[in-house]
């Protein structure tokens, strides 16, 4: 009887349960000698050790100890074994094992792991109570010493303090009435509600936004008018029609005593200086400057904020730019206003309309805040590329103020006085390492960065500087001059040829003026004839709609004018097939302003004759022949500078706008005005 140890030959049967032929494995009965018995005797006392570092097994190890005998060694391994964590391998290790002294030795040695084990857990169990019966005391403490204080009345409990700050921060500020209320309704609230609850966050939050607005409080700077014009002269180079219009605007304040009502939009291409004279007129008058785009903005909620019913709501804006700038009168800049959304979270557009309305603003009502604030003092500043996209009840909001492109000679003093310095500074190269002529910066802005404003020279400027940076790290030399042959080297071919496209007029061919988000352009007008039995017109070059009716008119009025100079030529577009195209096949085009220079296409090839050279033209036609004004004369006129026009042809109504252009844009251009197409072609026509 008992407990045997057995060897499984093979199973018999796994199903429902295990049945399997065994062979019994009988010990060899050994006898007890000094050193067994000293190993019994080992166990037993290791297992005493392990009861007092682990009470776990208390009662099993208790039991081992009792009734373990020495006379039965082979036994006691085998229990003291068994009362171990070992894992199952070790443990069949010691079941395998038939020798008794090697048996006694791996239990011993299972017991020993054992006890390392609970050394290690007693050791971390205590580290831990002691840490957490030192943060229970320091609690305990905080607490009585706390309520010591509260009973002394030498300290206030959290909820108390909070609300102190909130009031601290009302001292000095000029509230509403209704602004008044509201706080005080809230501190009441907040007192009641329990900090544990989910309230008392919303409470607290709308309080911190409600105490840390500038109530009334505005800068006090001493503004003179000298000292703006020298601020905005030192950041700008040019650009002296767009200066004066803000000293305008910055006189009119002086006098006032305030700037209310002021919205001022600036439009113009990419890169000619729009945010950063937005800076500009903010360091003029001494005030802090927040900027935000609205390019892509679709939510309502962005401009009035959300209401507090919302988790995580906040308010709008405007309020997050007075907060920040901690003034209720700093300058706010709305860049790109023209690139404004609408979606299914309302029109920002039309949220827009209350902040910038000089009438509504002084009570503008944000959601989250639901009470007024004062915005009449803002100056806002608005950016655009273009006015298309802009509502109309917002442009009449605003005073606009137009940036055209810069003339080659103001970009040349750009780049030597702002662009390379700050490029040589932002890539750690003295003036003396690297130097660029007058002559190879022309060269990069007429023949490799002829937009309108500053932007492309600015990037081929660094790609220069950086190019030298690795020469002079490479060691090829410690000081690098380029000039205009190095160009090409540095850059690639020119980009744009100075001669254009056409080196000598050609019947059919008009050099027009064309105006674009990026400012002034000339484009070429073409046309060419088939001879065919009965005539046609054709029109390609991506023409939008208002094109297409104007290549119309200029065809019907080209025809009139060829059947009234000359009876010979009255059959020329009855038997030729004409094609009318604009070159840049890809770009769309539309407006009605090169109606005149369509017509002069169609006219010149009927007659078989070219325009003067250096001519380029720009006016609506209408169908009795009257050249009509057109708008974007000043762009117009920078882009046929540019082109090295010499002769421009303009409506005679817009004799008004060349007159307002400055001297230095007018040099060396002769302006020709026009009332009629037949004008335009006597003037033209060699």
């Amino acid at each position: 009887g008992g407990l045997d140890r057995f060897t499984l030959v093979r199973p018999m049967m796994t199903e429902p349960h295990l049945v399997a032929q065994i062979r019994y494995e009988y010990e060899v009965k050994q006898e007890v000698d000094g050193e067994l018995r000293a190993y019994a005797l080992a166990v037993i006392n290791t297992v005493r050790e392990l009861i007092e570092l682990d009470p776990l097994f208390k009662q099993e190890l208790n039991l081992l100890v009792q009734q373990g005998s020495i006379e039965e060694p082979g036994r006691l391994a085998d229990f003291a074994a068994y009362l171990t964590s070992a894992k199952g391998d070790k443990l069949q290790a010691v079941l395998e094992c038939f020798d008794v002294r090697r048996r006694l030795e791996m239990s011993l040695e299972l017991l020993r792991g054992e006890i390392d084990i609970s050394k290690l857990q007693a050791e971390i169990r205590a580290n831990i109570e002691e840490r957490v019966s030192k943060q229970q005391r320091e609690f305990f403490l905080r607490e009585q010493l706390k309520a010591i204080k509260k009973e002394l009345g030498l300290a206030k409990d959290d909820k108390e303090e909070e609300i102190e700050r909130f009031l601290e921060r009302l001292e000095g500020k000029q509230l509403t009435e209704e602004v008044r209320e509201r706080v005080d309704d809230e501190v009441e609230k907040l007192r009641l509600i329990e900090p544990a609850s989910p309230e008392y966050n919303v409470t607290r939050n709308y309080l911190d936004w409600l105490t840390s607005l500038p109530w009334g409080v505005t800068t006090e700077a001493e503004i003179t008018l000298p000292e703006a014009r020298r601020i905005l002269d030192e950041s700008h180079y040019g650009l002296d029609d767009v200066k004066e219009r803000i000293l305008e605007h910055i006189a009119a304040g002086i006098l006032k005593g305030s700037f209310a009502g002021s919205i001022i939009l600036l439009v113009g291409p990419p890169g000619v200086g729009k945010t950063s004279i937005g800076k500009a007129i903010a360091a003029a008058l001494e005030r802090p400057f927040y900027r935000f785009s609205l390019g892509g903005m679709r939510d309502e909620a962005e401009i009035k904020g959300h209401r507090r019913t919302y988790i995580g709501a906040m308010p709008g804006k405007f309020v997050q730019a007075i907060r920040t700038c901690k003034t209720a009168d700093p300058v706010i800049m709305l860049d790109e206003i023209d690139k404004i959304g609408a979606s299914f979270r309302g029109d920002p557009a039309s949220a827009l309309l209350e902040a910038l309305d000089p009438e509504q603003n002084a009570d503008f009502l944000d959601h989250y805040l639901d009470v007024r604030f004062d915005l009449s003092r803002v100056l806002f500043i608005c950016t655009a590329n273009q006015l298309d996209t802009i509502p109309s009840p917002l442009l009449d909001r605003m005073e606009l103020i137009k940036l055209s492109g810069y003339l080659l000679e103001e970009k040349l003093g750009i780049a030597k006085r702002y662009l390379v310095p700050r490029q040589l500074a932002a890539h750690g190269l003295k003036r003396r390492q690297l130097s660029i002529t007058m002559a190879a910066l022309r060269e990069l802005l007429d023949g490799y960065a002829r937009d309108p404003g500053v932007r492309t020279a600015e990037k081929l400027v660094k790609r220069l500087v950086r190019k030298s940076a690795v020469k002079l790290l490479e060691g090829c030399c410690d000081k690098i001059k380029i000039d205009k042959p190095d160009l090409e080297e540095l850059l690639g071919r020119r980009l744009f040829q100075p001669s254009g496209a056409y080196d000598e007029p050609l019947p059919g061919v008009v050099m027009g003026l064309a105006w674009t988000s990026m400012g002034g352009d000339t484009l070429f007008i073409e046309a060419t004839s088939v001879r065919t039995d009965r005539g046609g017109f054709k029109q390609t070059g991506q023409l939008g709609k208002v094109m297409i009716e104007s290549s119309e008119i200029a065809y019907t009025t080209a025809r009139r004018l060829l059947a009234k100079d000359d009876d010979d030529g009255r059959t020329f577009f009855d038997d030729h097939f004409v094609h009318l195209h604009v070159p840049s096949g890809a770009t769309p085009k539309d407006g009605p302003s090169a109606g005149i220079t369509m017509a002069s296409a169609l006219y010149t090839l009927a007659v078989n004759k070219p325009i003067k050279r250096h001519y380029a033209m720009t006016g609506e036609l209408d169908l009795s022949g009257h050249v009509l004004p057109v708008g974007g004369i000043k762009e117009k006129v920078i882009a046929a500078r540019r082109a090295r026009v010499k002769h421009i042809v303009l409506p005679k109504d817009n004799e008004g706008d060349w007159e307002r252009l400055p001297a230095h844009l007018k040099k060396r251009l002769t302006a020709h005005f026009v009332a009629h197409f037949e004008e335009v072609m006597e003037l033209c026509l060699p």
